[in-house]
């Protein structure tokens, strides 16, 4: 029987991190049941309180990445600012900041201050370009780092031109390893009692996910570059045309090939000269995918998937948004989740993809205003005297 307890209760986590990559990472930490105490500058707050989509003035991106944190606001060019910051490391287990490299030294916050308050502390930087390497100053969003990783190499027509991914792909992977190499670190340090520092590079986790495009060009010597739809080693593997749409076919071994001849009532197909194997077929593509499409396009997409499903050919339809808002699955994965805002009312926001046996269910609470916390963070955390928190008030640091 699951427990009343959240797999990471009892993490407490100072989150300096803004826009996407470091937000997704706390978030998900947060989401697991850690506290995380969002610090924002004071008056503004993250970029995201400004990007779309935007109901009156609230972000809804601002309130999806950052759900079931506490928002503290400071203006941490005072040194009173810095000074709680420190005094907050040694309540905390990990700090996740994604500022330019060499930004939080500069403003007295960086791992070797506060590590020498806490020397257990965990600290991860999420970067453009990490914070090493002759990249390591450049400026970088998502899309820069896909253009220079090899997303964008990799992604498009063939002989087209080069495409980012829909979603800002980098930024996500970036945060997901962060929240890995923190949970490592966690796991290190309940061991050995050693905090230690956590470098991530936004370029380096677009190369770490290249699938083999990067191992073809080291192991082949040939350079992969944009296929289309299409499986760099497989055949069909692709999107065709459907009658009311498209439809995404994946066979990756002779046995699904079978399985889709026989579908498509084109058995002959298997004893075609040189269509014998995955390699073979990708050799001939064009003539492969021209052979499925002639039955793909006479057919509804909902047809084809189910005939497919029903024989076990990986099929699926090419889904708009608005259908996976829809879609029966999504919500038996509750990964369409409510969460109640004061300024957006009632909206649905993608899910946690974890899922686990022994833990309750995630905690979902709504992302805070802008220095919503900040009595909650000097009180009750710092245990600061009233007195001392209107002094602060005075001096307009929060």
């Amino acid at each position: 029987m699951a427990t009343k307890d959240k797999p990471l209760e009892g993490l407490k986590v100072i989150d300096f991190t803004r826009v996407y990559s470091g937000p997704y990472c706390t978030m998900m930490l947060g989401d697991l049941g850690a506290e995380i105490i969002k610090v924002e500058r004071k008056g503004l707050g993250d970029d995201t309180h400004f990007f779309q989509p935007i109901k009156g003035d609230e972000s809804g991106y601002f309130a999806y990445f950052n759900r079931n944190k506490k928002s503290l606001s400071l203006d941490l060019k005072d040194p009173d600012a810095v000074q709680i910051i420190k005094d907050l490391a040694k309540w905390a287990d990990v700090v996740v900041e994604n500022f330019s490299p060499g930004v939080v030294d500069r403003l007295g916050i960086g791992y070797e201050d506060l590590k020498a308050v806490n020397p257990k502390i965990i600290y991860g930087s999420i970067s453009g370009f990490g914070q090493t390497g002759p990249y390591k100053s450049k400026s970088a969003y998502d899309v820069i780092c896909q253009a220079m990783g090899g997303y964008m190499a990799t992604t498009g027509e063939k002989g087209g031109k080069p495409y980012k991914l829909g979603p800002s792909a980098v930024d996500g992977a970036a945060g997901i390893h962060m929240s890995f190499a923190i949970l490592a670190a966690v796991l290190y340090r309940e061991k050995t009692g050693v905090g230690q520092y956590i470098d991530i590079g936004m370029m380096d986790t677009a190369v770490s996910t290249l699938e083999n495009f990067l191992v073809w060009y080291t192991l082949l010597g040939e350079a992969p570059s944009r296929n289309g739809n299409c499986n760099l080693g497989s055949a069909p593997f692709n999107t065709f045309d459907s009658k009311d749409g498209y439809v995404a076919i994946a066979t990756g071994n002779n046995r699904l090939w079978s399985k889709l001849c026989k579908l498509m009532d084109r058995e002959e197909l298997l004893e075609r000269p040189g269509w014998e194997t995955n390699s073979s077929r990708k050799e001939h593509e064009y003539e492969v995918d021209a052979e499925v499409e002639k039955w793909t396009s006479q057919l509804p997409t909902a047809d084809i998937v189910r005939m497919c499903d029903e024989v076990g050919v990986p099929a699926g339809s090419v889904m708009e948004i608005d259908e996976i808002a829809a879609d029966p699955h999504v919500a038996a994965r509750d990964m369409l989740v409510e969460i109640d805002h004061p300024l957006l009312g009632p909206v649905k926001y993608p899910g946690n993809p974890c899922k686990f046996s022994e833990t309750s269910e995630f905690c979902f609470e709504r992302a805070p205003l802008l220095g919503e916390h900040n009595d909650y963070v000097l009180k009750d955390i710092l245990g600061m005297s009233d007195e001392r928190i209107e002094e602060l008030k005075a001096k307009d640091i929060f």
